[in-house]
Parts: structure tokens; sequence; C-alpha cells
């Protein structure tokens, strides 16, 4: 299910989780509330590291995405992941839940990832 997600991209997306933290939009982090928000369909856009390991772990997470329209996209490491949500550890997955300030650059972000497939 994994694709490949160009430089430009990568970058810009772990940016845009930044400044959806900064302008006071919503974040779940983890395994558990990323599934919770894509089930529930209340996340706009999520964010998977390639590096989890064991993958199984994750691996639903892209299936009910696609089964609920959500786009998503791949992060090169937990680490990566864990500083743009702005904590101090490594997480597998994000999942952004309400834009704040930078609905625009969410959907444009969105709109760029169903591309990709």
């Amino acid at each position: 299910m994994e694709f490949e997600v160009p430089e430009a991209l990568k970058k810009a997306q772990l940016d845009l989780v930044e400044k959806v933290k900064k302008s006071k939009g919503k974040i779940k982090i983890g395994i558990n509330e990323v599934t919770k928000a894509a089930e529930r369909e209340t996340a706009k856009l999520v964010l998977i590291a390639k590096d989890t390991d064991p993958k199984e772990i994750v691996m639903h997470i892209p299936l009910i995405c696609k089964e609920k329209n959500i786009p998503f996209s791949f992060a090169d490491s937990k680490k990566d992941l864990g500083k743009s949500a702005g904590i101090q550890v490594g997480t597998t997955a994000i999942a952004i839940t309400e834009e704040g300030g930078v609905k625009k650059e969410v959907d444009e972000l969105a709109k760029k990832l169903k591309e990709l497939k």
C-alpha cells in the first residue's frame, strides 16, 4: 500500500503539521488515536511513518483511509513525525482533525496526495 512521496512533498506535509499546531488546529497522535479519527471520519489528512516496525501495526490505516476517502501519506521516520507534531518522541502516525487557519493548505496537499496514487 506504500507509495513513493516526492522529497518536496515530504517536507511540505511535515511543515503543514507544524503550521496546523501553530494555528490552533488539532492533531491526533499515535496509532490508536489516528485509527479512531479515521474510523469516525474526523481525520482530514493522515501521515504514517515508514520506519514503523513491525509494519503490521499500521497496515490497517491506509485501508481505512481508502474506505473513508481520507487522504494519507508516508513520512520517512517516526522521529520526523514526532518533531513536526511538537513532541519529544517519535510517533507512528498523525491525523489532522481540525485545520485551524491553514484549511486551504491542507486541502491543496490532500489534492496533491490523491494525484500520486
